[in-house]
């Protein structure tokens, strides 16, 4: 995908990942640079689960969200 910039920041232990819609279409995905490198992975592919499911417009529940993500 080339409207994704994956960015490595400083977060609380509790926060793997986050992904910020931008106006243009653009995510920015943020992954904890604190943590080991196989759970940034796993970050990195739920957070890329929420931009392939489109949830940014989705007005499901958060728990039923999350768990289709962390699914897949």
């Amino acid at each position: 995908m080339n409207n994704v910039i994956i960015r490595f920041i400083s977060l609380p232990h509790t926060i793997r990942g986050v992904t910020v819609t931008n106006p243009d279409l653009t995510y920015n995905v943020y992954i904890n640079s604190n943590l080991a490198p196989d759970i940034q992975k796993k970050a990195y592919k739920h957070e890329m689960q929420h931009i392939g499911y489109d949830d940014f417009e989705n007005f499901d529940n958060i728990a039923k969200i999350e768990r289709r993500a962390e699914n897949n």
